[in-house]
């Protein structure tokens, strides 16, 4: 598939390459070829029209973020069903090496299913998996804080104990949209003090940070932070 390729590089943009690569500094900076996500998205779309998109999905490991990123989007492009998308989606898992990649991945075609996507993920917590973890904590956020939303998630992610600073991060990314769209139902959590000092402070800051809770509210978490 190197027309693929070079078709990425084509759309390149050094500025963004250079500022995106200080946001992954995980991978190789020689990976990111620089291609922003709306020439992405539109590329996706014209392979998934041209009947690339399976022919591409085979030439896994990719070389380039820009390429899994690729990947990870007609993802969502393809799927005809939850099933499927959950299906593709659990193939490329083990490919996926950066938080970018991982969290463009979710399609909103999950939303279809939301007890299938919940039987599929919440297992996918207990991986060992950085980025398989991650995708579950992001799906979590994204689908199963509202119509499908269970307080024992809350537990949960508690439970996860990890020095992974990714899955970490996505996990106070959750209590934070928790207390956005769960609040009563969450704010024990902090209450109790259940989640260690790091994520416990850093699920505070990035809730206070958000215009969708009240300014009451907002003063009430900062009492709880843990110095």
């Amino acid at each position: 598939m190197q027309e693929i390729t070079e078709r990425l590089f084509q759309m390149q943009d050094i500025k963004y390459k250079e500022f995106h690569q200080r946001l992954i500094p995980n991978i190789e900076p020689d990976s990111v070829i620089g291609v922003r996500m709306p020439a992405l998205r539109a590329y996706a779309k014209e392979l998934v029209k041209a009947g690339k998109a399976e022919a591409f999905f085979k030439e896994v490991p990719h070389r380039y973020y820009d390429e899994k990123t690729l990947h990870g989007i007609m993802i969502g492009l393809v799927s005809k069903t939850p099933g499927e998308a959950l299906k593709l989606i659990d193939e490329f898992l083990p490919y996926v090496d950066n938080w970018a990649t991982c969290d463009s991945m979710p399609p909103k075609i999950l939303k279809k299913d939301l007890k299938l996507l919940r039987r599929t993920i919440i297992p996918w917590l207990d991986s060992d998996d950085t980025y398989r973890v991650r995708f579950a904590v992001v799906a979590m956020l994204q689908f199963l804080l509202e119509d499908e939303f269970m307080a024992s998630d809350l537990e949960r992610l508690a439970a996860i104990k990890t020095d992974e600073y990714y899955i970490n991060m996505a996990i106070a990314w959750y209590y934070s949209f928790a207390l956005i769209k769960q609040y009563d139902e969450t704010i024990g959590i902090f209450e109790r003090k259940t989640l260690d000092k790091w994520m416990h402070n850093k699920s505070i800051q990035k809730a206070v940070e958000s215009y969708r809770i009240t300014k009451d509210k907002k003063d009430y978490l900062r009492t709880l932070r843990i110095k």
